[in-house]
């Protein structure tokens, strides 16, 4: 069974333009793209995880892509979006690259672990885990910030996390 969406990403999704397309960054086994693409939005879903991808090949409104991002491997460096979503994943080499993946009034909704994680379990390795305002001073100088917060979280279970709703300016 698929997890449920995380609320935050639902929370700002609403703001990513009609029917745009989205980039789902490292998704998984696809909560997020599967819950987009029923919201009538165009999801490119990558990761590289061909299993858990595999449950999306032939939905509807969903592009599913096996890449490993972190071996540099990239689909096209012309495509745009007009919505990015991570959750759960960290790879700092593309942290100012998705600013540039968005078309004028996109998006970005990103969430994941920060320091202070490594108290309740995995990740607890200080290259998967944000330092304190991390995001918002990664974005600031790049995007308009819409909503930031970091700290601990209850739900779905215990943990350290920092989330930013940001908007790539016209």
């Amino acid at each position: 069974m698929i997890e449920p969406p995380s609320p935050w990403i639902v929370k700002y999704a609403p703001l990513i333009p009609k029917n745009g397309r989205v980039l789902d960054l490292a998704c998984g086994n696809g909560r997020h793209a599967i819950w987009l693409a029923k919201q009538g939005y165009q999801v490119d879903a990558l990761d590289r995880d061909a299993q858990a991808l595999a449950n999306m090949a032939r939905m509807d409104n969903i592009n599913a892509l096996i890449v490993d991002l972190e071996a540099g491997d990239w689909p096209d460096s012309g495509l745009r979006y007009d919505g990015i979503i991570v959750s759960r994943y960290l790879y700092r080499p593309l942290l100012a690259r998705l600013a540039e993946l968005l078309y004028p009034g996109g998006i970005l909704i990103y969430e994941t672990f920060m320091a202070g994680n490594e108290r309740y379990g995995k990740p607890s390795n200080p290259d998967f885990l944000l330092l304190p305002n991390e995001l918002l001073e990664t974005y600031s100088p790049l995007l308009s910030i819409i909503a930031f917060e970091q700290g601990e979280v209850k739900t779905p279970r215990l943990a350290v996390m920092q989330r930013i709703c940001a908007k790539k300016n016209s």
